[in-house]
């Protein structure tokens, strides 16, 4: 598998030669992306963090520390996958292909910041459904008539898709009918609580059906790459010590990047809602947005559509849930209930996308067509008042 596409499940197995050594690894792992020039940032964000810069300076250089790290985790993912078969490979991807915004909304929850983390699962899902799919529609289709791509498997995906959307939708309707505030309040916690058990077990058995049950479906998605069967570059425990390593290091940037988000509002005169829906998704998908327009460019559409279908299904069905049960054991009470006005947006971002895929063809008009609804969301955050 190319290294740089990570869809949300690799079913790439192992051939067994000389294991590298911790040196290789090493060398591997620093010069495994073009991102890495970005890794610069990491002792710069810290220093600043350290002294107490100001919430600006905090927040700009953890953003841009934090972007190449996402990069690394996805690597040494990547690489124990290589080294474990297809079926635990699958099972890492799809488990920490998401693992920045996990640890983002993680630390936003115990700080209190309910109404950023949910912006953040907001951002990251819109992100990748109209932003990135429309940059893969568009740079992909220029000088092309059109691109095709698998219909049944994107359509598997999108109403996987539908059903985060009507999660969403329940709580707001079931406040919408309530009278009384404080029963509404309690039925929602609740509700949340029991739709998050709900959709873990939908997207275990979403795996279970693209590995298992209909894994033909995308195994052209893994065959469009055409490439001879890659091979681990780094060890197993340099690749576990790595991921360890990163992780924490992600921990320690995501705690000094929420920490300074109060600040940036106040300073900058815009909504902290802004800052979780536009700003805080492009810190852990930049370099996955790139590979899934790269893919694009190159006519591998099942490619680059999985990536950006198949990342917003791990923030709706497997991050969301998951924070609502964190906020259940911080005492946060994380719910499922959005504002009116995201709720809306979502399940018109969700119904235009399936709407433009359901012929299985794209092209460079469509991914106009997406761009410009980002804009407009984007715009409607930026002048939405707080």
């Amino acid at each position: 598998m190319n290294r740089e596409s990570a869809p949300l499940l690799s079913t790439t197995s192992v051939t067994h030669h000389e294991k590298p050594t911790m040196t290789h690894s090493f060398k591997a792992f620093i010069t495994s992306s073009k991102f890495n020039v970005l890794l610069v940032f990491v002792p710069i964000a810290l220093i600043a963090s350290f002294a107490g810069a100001s919430s600006t300076l905090v927040f700009s250089l953890n953003f841009m520390a934090i972007m190449p790290l996402a990069k690394l985790l996805g690597f040494a993912t990547e690489e124990l996958a290589l080294m474990s078969g297809p079926t635990i490979g699958a099972l890492l991807n799809a488990t920490f292909g998401n693992v920045v915004e996990l640890i983002l909304g993680v630390i936003a929850l115990k700080d209190g910041m309910i109404r950023v983390v949910q912006a953040s699962v907001m951002g990251s899902i819109l992100s990748n459904i109209l932003l990135v799919l429309g940059f893969c529609f568009l740079l992909g289709g220029l000088g092309r008539v059109g691109q095709q791509f698998s219909m049944t498997a994107a359509q598997t995906s999108s109403s996987l898709l539908a059903l985060t959307t009507m999660s969403l939708l329940v709580p707001a309707a079931f406040s919408a009918t309530t009278a009384d505030d404080k029963d509404a309040e309690i039925g929602i916690l609740n509700l949340s609580h029991g739709t998050a058990l709900v959709l873990l077990v939908v997207y275990g058995l979403s795996l279970y059906f693209q590995l298992k049950t209909h894994r033909a479906l995308y195994d052209q998605v893994e065959g469009e790459e055409g490439e001879e069967e890659e091979e681990p570059q780094t060890s197993m425990i340099f690749s576990i010590l790595s991921l360890v390593a990163v992780a924490g290091l992600v921990s320690i940037h995501a705690d000094f990047l929420v920490g300074a988000i109060e600040g940036v509002v106040e300073k900058w005169q815009i909504n902290e809602t802004f800052v979780g829906v536009i700003l805080l998704p492009i810190v852990g998908n930049a370099a996955e947005h790139v590979s899934a327009v790269t893919f694009a460019m190159k006519n591998k559409m099942n490619l680059s559509i999985n990536i950006a279908i198949s990342s917003s299904l791990q923030i709706g069905l497997f991050v969301t849930p998951v924070l609502v049960i964190a906020g259940w054991i911080f005492g946060q009470p994380m719910t499922l209930f959005f504002e009116n006005f995201e709720t809306v947006i979502l399940f018109a971002s969700v119904l235009i996308v399936n709407y433009l895929i359901q012929d299985g063809v794209s092209n460079w008009l469509e991914g106009t067509l997406l761009l410009a609804s980002y804009t407009i969301i984007a715009l409607a955050f930026w002048f939405h008042p707080v």
